[in-house]
């Protein structure tokens, strides 16, 4: 039976009910972005349940920074499809977002009916100090395995100061292939090859395939059928839903750098262009989707809401998501194949520890996002040491934190 990356765990053992139920679990606990979620996932996936290796997830998080679309997404997609294939990609893609989709959907509508929601406001400020001691928790961790020499620290140092001092788009894209090469300069020689495993039945490839088709046949149907054979309402309803499609596929498969990176861009085109919402509702729709957890990106449900209804959010919110993790999938088969030669082998030791310096650049950043003040920096301490030292469960982390920011910042600062 063909092994997982975790050297316990056949591929098979990994059911698809497992998939679904870990990525739903982790998708309504990874408050904060990208390397947020990553660092629950690490939790779930590595220490508490452990089907994967970080080697994995670091080589999925190097893979992912060079593509466009959402980075978070799209390393949930290649950790889905190594596991379980096709079925696995898709289940783990949806899993991630139908928490997150359905808090965004549940605060579009109470933010267009009532425009204020200063109770999950200082939630959220009780959760970004969580959020940032349980990144340094996992960077931490990462790098007791993956950081072995002077060098491969000053990588991750100089990862650091890159991401932290450089304010550019690229800079993700910069900084894993610098590594990479400085990696095969340094480790080429000192590596051999290995067999290639590849987990994947040849079905898959196949299904692959005809799940493009379907997706080709879908686009079609939405395009060019349905406004030919409606009228009136229907047929408005049916251009707006073709406008969104569009309009967000078109935006996730032409931006590199991850969720903040599609922010002036989305300006651009959602309120200059097409004006489907004002300056002050699309800040407010950056807003919602950074009090959701899950990916960045989900601030698109809201925008979608907004034009089209539940249809629209739908619609935004697949468009925005499947095209860049499609692409990342045909990516991954090909780095299956080559990722044991010692080229590629040696590019991801020197990946791996940059990679592990911006994941801890995440939780600087993050900390910028909410009140430096006592109760930030002793719910940031707490949350370390319950995760270094007691491995306490994000569940319980994350709500706690959020309560204790309701109670401090509606409370105790009035008193």
């Amino acid at each position: 039976m063909v092994k997982s990356d975790h050297k316990n765990i056949p591929f098979n053992d990994v059911t698809l009910s497992f998939l679904f139920w870990s990525f739903v679990k982790i998708g309504a606990t990874s408050f904060g972005g990208f390397m947020a979620l990553v660092s629950v996932v690490q939790k779930e996936l590595v220490k508490k349940k452990p089907v994967i290796e970080d080697h994995l997830l670091l080589d999925a998080i190097s893979i992912a920074s060079v593509l466009p679309g959402p980075m978070a997404f799209n390393v949930i997609a290649y950790i889905g499809y190594t596991l379980r294939g096709l079925k696995g990609a898709l289940i783990s893609m949806l899993a991630i977002l139908l928490p997150s989709f359905i808090f965004m959907i549940i605060l579009s509508y109470l933010y267009l009916e009532y425009g204020q929601l200063t109770l999950l406001n200082n939630f959220f400020k009780g959760v970004l100090p969580a959020v940032s001691a349980i990144i340094v928790a996992v960077a931490f961790n990462m790098s007791k395995k993956h950081i072995k020499d002077y060098k491969q620290v000053l990588i991750s140092l100089l990862a650091i100061a890159a991401i932290l001092s450089v304010k550019s788009v690229f800079i993700p894209v910069i900084i894993i292939a610098s590594s990479g090469v400085v990696g095969v300069l340094i480790y080429k020689h000192t590596l051999k090859p290995e067999p290639i495993i590849i987990p994947l039945k040849v079905e898959y490839k196949h299904a692959f395939k005809y799940f493009i088709l379907v997706l080709i046949i879908i686009s079609l149907c939405i395009g060019v059928v349905l406004p030919s054979v409606t009228t009136g309402d229907v047929y408005d309803s049916v251009i707006i839903t073709k406008e969104l499609m569009i309009t967000f596929s078109s935006i996730s498969v032409t931006l590199f750098g991850g969720g903040y990176v599609i922010i002036p861009a989305m300006q651009e085109i959602i309120v200059d262009g097409l004006q489907w919402l004002s300056n002050k509702e699309f800040v407010d729709a950056i807003a919602l989707g950074q009090l959701t957890p899950g990916p960045i990106f989900i601030s698109a449900t809201f925008i979608g809401y907004k034009v089209g209804g539940f249809i629209g959010a739908i619609t935004a919110t697949l468009a925005v998501f499947i095209p860049p993790a499609c692409i990342m999938i045909l990516f991954s088969e090909f780095i299956n194949k080559i990722k044991n030669t010692p080229i590629v082998k040696a590019a991801f030791k020197g990946l791996r520890p940059a990679v592990i310096g911006m994941i801890l650049a995440a939780a600087y950043t993050i900390s910028k996002s909410y009140p430096v003040n006592y109760f930030s920096v002793i719910i940031f301490l707490i949350v370390l040491v319950a995760s270094i030292n007691y491995k306490i469960d994000v569940i319980y982390l994350i709500p706690i934190s959020g309560i204790s920011g309701i109670l401090f910042y509606n409370f105790f600062l009035e008193i």
